[in-house]
């Protein structure tokens, strides 16, 4: 779902409850800014979902936080 950040701010217990069933994008100015989502979500899941999204690189965990490193 898709909101502004007005109508958050005048039905923000509306949006606190549909949060624990679905995430709400809150925009400003016509732009995405805030992702409302709920913290009960199952972890593991949402890991799984990833699992093969990025490409294999052969990289080592080592030099993946050596190369988030250096980039920043």
């Amino acid at each position: 779902m898709v909101i502004t950040a007005t109508e958050l701010k005048t039905n923000i217990g509306k949006y606190l409850s549909l949060a624990l069933t679905e995430d709400i994008l809150i925009t400003k100015n016509g732009k995405s800014i805030v992702k409302l989502t709920n913290l009960q979500d199952d972890k593991l899941a949402v890991l799984d979902s990833l699992i093969g999204v990025i490409p294999d690189s052969g990289m080592t965990l080592e030099e993946a936080k050596a190369e988030r490193l250096v980039r920043g």
